[in-house]
C-alpha cells in the first residue's frame, strides 16, 4: 500500500477539487487535505503541496454535475460551512459519487449524504438571512458598505443577491472575520483586502467616537469606513482584484438548482 498522505491546498474551492483530482489521478491514499494555512499532519504522515489547476478542477466540478446538481449545490454549501475536517468528508462523498455509479448522492439514510446536507441547510440558512437582513450604511464618498463577521463564508453566496438587488450603487460588502470583502463598481465585482491594522492603530480616523470600553470590532469597522473615503482605500490601502471566474461559475450553476 502506498504511504499515507496529507495533501495541502491554497484554501479555495478550485484547490480542494484540484487535490481531489490529484488524489483520483496518483492514486494517492489520502488520510487528509487541509488548508496550507491550518496543517495539523500526523507525526508519520508524508504532505504534498497541490497547486490549483483549473482544468482539473473544472474536470471533478463537471463529473459530479452529470451525477446530481443537489449533491453540486450541497458540496459547495458545506465546503463554505469551513467545518474542521469537512475536506475529508467531501473527498469521500465526491470518490462514491465519481467512482460507483450505483450510488445514491442524495440518499439520506446514508451517513456522509446526511452530514454535508445538514452542513448546507446551514449554510443556506445563514446566506438568506445575509440576504435579507444585511443593511448598508454609507461613507462619506457615497460608497454603500456592510461590515459582517458572518459564521461561514457567505460572500461567495450572496455576491449575485446584491449586485441584482443594488446594482444602481456602488458598494463594499467586507467580511472582517476573513479579511476580505466584494467591491461592487456598477459594473463588475472585484474581491478586496485591508491590512487590518489600519482600523486599530488609527485612532485619528475613529475620531474619538468609541470609548475604551466599546471595542466591538464591526463597530470600529463600520466607523473607519464611514470617516473614511472608501475610493481612496480602494486606490492605495486596500488590494484589489477581479472576482476569479471559477467562483462565479459555482455560483451561477449553484443557482440553477
Amino acid at each position: 500500500m502506498d504511504k499515507e498522505k496529507v495533501l495541502l491546498y491554497d484554501g479555495c474551492f478550485s484547490g480542494f477539487l484540484t487535490s481531489v483530482f490529484i488524489a483520483f489521478e496518483k492514486r494517492i491514499n489520502v488520510v487528509d487535505i487541509q488548508r496550507k494555512n491550518q496543517v495539523q499532519k500526523g507525526l508519520f504522515t508524508e504532505t504534498q503541496i497541490i497547486l490549483t489547476q483549473l482544468y482539473k478542477a473544472k474536470r471533478v466540478w463537471n463529473g459530479i454535475s452529470q451525477r446530481s446538481n443537489i449533491a453540486m449545490k450541497n458540496i459547495y454549501f458545506a465546503f463554505l460551512s469551513e467545518t474542521a475536517g469537512i475536506e475529508q468528508l467531501l473527498y469521500s462523498y465526491i470518490q462514491k459519487i465519481v467512482t460507483d455509479k450505483s450510488y445514491n448522492p442524495t440518499l439520506m439514510t446514508d451517513d456522509i449524504v446526511f452530514k454535508i446536507n445538514n452542513l448546507a441547510k446551514a449554510v443556506g440558512k445563514k446566506k438568506n438571512q445575509m440576504e435579507a437582513f444585511m443593511k448598508f450604511k454609507v461613507s462619506k464618498d457615497g460608497v454603500h458598505f456592510i461590515i459582517a463577521e458572518p459564521e461561514y463564508d457567505l460572500l461567495p453566496l450572496v455576491s449575485k443577491h446584491f449586485r441584482s438587488h443594488f446594482g444602481d450603487r456602488q458598494w463594499v460588502i467586507y467580511d472582517i472575520k476573513r479579511n476580505y470583502g466584494l467591491y461592487f463598481d456598477l459594473h463588475t465585482i472585484q474581491l478586496i483586502s485591508l491590512d487590518s491594522k489600519d482600523i486599530f492603530t488609527n485612532t485619528i480616523s475613529i475620531n474619538g467616537l468609541l470609548s475604551e470600553n466599546s471595542k466591538d470590532p464591526i463597530e470600529l469597522w463600520n466607523n473607519y469606513f464611514s470617516g473614511n473615503s472608501i475610493k481612496t482605500l480602494l486606490e492605495h490601502k486596500l488590494h484589489t482584484h477581479q472576482m476569479p471566474e471559477q467562483r462565479q461559475d459555482y455560483q451561477e450553476e449553484k443557482e440553477a438548482v
